[in-house]
This record gives structure tokens, C-alpha cells and sequence, in this order.
């Protein structure tokens, strides 16, 4: 295989040596560094699908905020069922898709993942309804806790927090429905666009908030309460990853901090391992916290060092 390129002058020709380099990536795929799942070529999912289905559920679920601003009373329901009845066959496919690199759908055949791919699709859609009132609740969270912010519209076009917090509602149902891969996916869309890290198996309550956002980062297995808030670069964090006798790390023990309702989590702070903030804590700014705190508890930087 030869294909000349020139190096600009339009003169000289460069050889690549095409042949042996193919031959060696063939090798490294197929053999010396084979990474297939389960050793076979699979559809993977497609980012720039996921992207257009988000924004479709994100205009089904406020219309006239993530759709289309000139939507009327007698235009609204056409717009919402049109859009919806795209974006669930949309969805539908990239489901499909990550069902196949699931364990528990080894032994299915094509038709059985594709009636699989439906059935967690229509649960997804018929939660639609409660994901929208979570979401409220926390763009009126954010409203509340933010003497910044002039209107809900502003909260929800503008504030990176919002956007992470959609994303991770979407995911995470789709993560208990049985469709982690895509779910994840979705998450790692989030984090791209705005530097928010949730991982979509959290447990995160209602009228969450999410202020400025960036580098906030919270683990598979966190819980967090209702009501709770954390500003910028929060880790929410495993402390140490457990492993079996061969030294493979063990996967989804729980190894994240439990938040309970009504804690408020200041820049920087880093909380590791699976330990309780007690309800109605504050932890302040760049606190590093390995061990539970009682309800009520007030936790600054100059107590942790100190306790050092």
C-alpha cells in the first residue's frame, strides 16, 4: 500500500511505509493487545446521538427553556409528543447498543436485546413525569441559594450546575433501569460541557445545589439527602479501593461519604470514604474529611488541623 504525500513544496514524495505499520496495528488489535469485549466487534454508542437525545429530553421536559421559545398553549403538546416520539426511538438504538457490552445480556440474541432495549426505554419515558419535579426542585434550589441569580430562566440557561444536575437525573434513571453503559456516557457528556463529575449511580435527593460547579467530582456510590448544596471543587470521594485475593479491585462496594439532608459543602472541601455528614452540617473550604460528623456540625479547616 502506497500513497504519496508531499512535504509542501509539491516536489518531493514521502513514503510512509503504510504496509508495515497496518500490519503491526492489525497484530496489536487482534492479538498482542486485544481490548474487544468478549472478543467481537460490537456497535458502540454514539456520543453525538446521546447529545441530540439529551437535548431532546431537555426541550420535552421545558420546552419553551431548551426548545423553542415561541411555543404557544396550542402548540406546546404537539411539540412535546412530536419531539418525544423521535427522541425515545432515538434512544431506543443507543440503549440497543450498550446492552451489548452488559454481562447480563451475554446470552440474549438480537430480537431479545432489541424487545430489552424497549422495555427499559418505555420505564425511562413513563419516569419522565417524576424527573421533571426533581429538576424543579432544584432549579428552585439554586434560586433560593443564590442572592446572584434574577430568574429561574437565568438559573437554567446559564448555570453549569443546572445542566450537570439534568444530565445526571436522565442518567441515573437509566442506570437503575439496567443501561449503565449509556447512562455513563451521558454523565461524561455532562462533565465535557461543564466540569461536573457525577457518576450516575449516585443517590442524590431532591432540590440539590450545585453552585459555580467546576471540578466538583462525586463518586458511584455517594448518597446525598435532600436539600444539600456544594460550591466548587467538592470531592465526594472513595478513600481507599478494596481488592480480592488476586489484587483486582473489587467494584461497587460502597466506599463514598453518605450526605444527609441539609448539609452545606464550601469550595475545595474533600470528603473520602464511606462516612455520614451528619444533617444540617457545614463543612468550610478545603476541608479534607475522612471521618463522620454528627448532625448540626460546623467543620473548618483550622479545627481538621488542629484534630491533626
Amino acid at each position: 500500500m502506497t500513497i504519496d504525500t508531499f512535504d509542501g513544496t509539491g516536489v518531493k514524495p514521502v513514503q510512509w511505509n503504510l504496509d508495515s505499520i497496518v500490519h503491526q496495528l492489525r497484530v496489536s488489535r487482534e492479538a498482542t493487545h486485544n481490548i474487544r469485549h468478549q472478543g467481537r466487534v460490537r456497535e458502540l454508542p454514539s456520543r453525538e446521538a446521546l447529545q441530540t437525545i439529551v437535548n431532546g429530553l431537555s426541550a420535552v421536559l421545558f420546552p419553551t427553556h431548551y426548545g423553542r421559545p415561541n411555543l404557544t398553549d396550542e402548540s406546546i403538546d404537539y411539540f412535546v409528543g412530536d419531539t418525544l416520539n423521535t427522541t425515545l426511538n432515538r434512544l431506543t438504538e443507543q440503549v440497543r447498543r450498550g446492552l451489548l457490552f452488559s454481562a447480563d445480556t451475554e446470552t440474549l440474541d438480537e430480537a431479545e436485546l432489541t424487545h430489552k432495549a424497549h422495555e427499559i426505554t418505555r420505564e425511562f419515558a413513563a419516569g419522565l413525569p417524576e424527573i421533571r419535579a426533581l429538576l424543579v426542585s432544584d432549579v428552585q434550589a439554586a434560586y433560593a441559594g443564590d442572592p446572584a441569580a434574577t430568574s429561574i430562566a437565568e438559573i437554567m440557561l446559564c448555570y453549569p450546575g443546572t445542566i450537570a444536575i439534568l444530565h445526571y437525573r436522565l442518567a441515573h434513571r437509566l442506570q437503575r433501569l439496567g443501561s449503565p453503559f449509556i447512562a455513563r456516557m451521558i454523565c461524561d457528556i455532562s462533565h465535557s460541557l461543564t466540569g461536573i463529575d457525577i457518576h450516575p449511580g449516585a443517590q442524590i435527593g431532591a432540590s440539590f445545589f450545585i453552585d459555580h460547579g467546576t471540578g466538583v467530582v462525586i463518586g458511584e456510590t455517594a448518597i446525598l439527602g435532600q436539600r444539600v448544596r456544594l460550591y466548587q471543587h467538592v470531592t465526594l470521594g472513595a478513600k481507599r479501593f478494596p481488592a480480592d485475593d488476586s489484587g483486582a479491585l473489587i467494584k461497587g462496594t460502597p466506599r463514598h461519604p453518605i450526605v444527609e439532608d441539609d448539609v452545606v459543602i464550601y469550595a475545595g472541601a474533600t470528603i473520602l470514604g464511606r462516612i455520614t455528614i451528619g444533617a444540617g452540617s457545614t463543612i468550610g473550604g478545603n476541608v479534607w474529611l475522612t471521618q463522620s460528623v454528627p448532625a448540626n456540625s460546623n467543620v473548618s479547616q483550622a479545627q481538621m488541623r488542629n484534630d491533626c
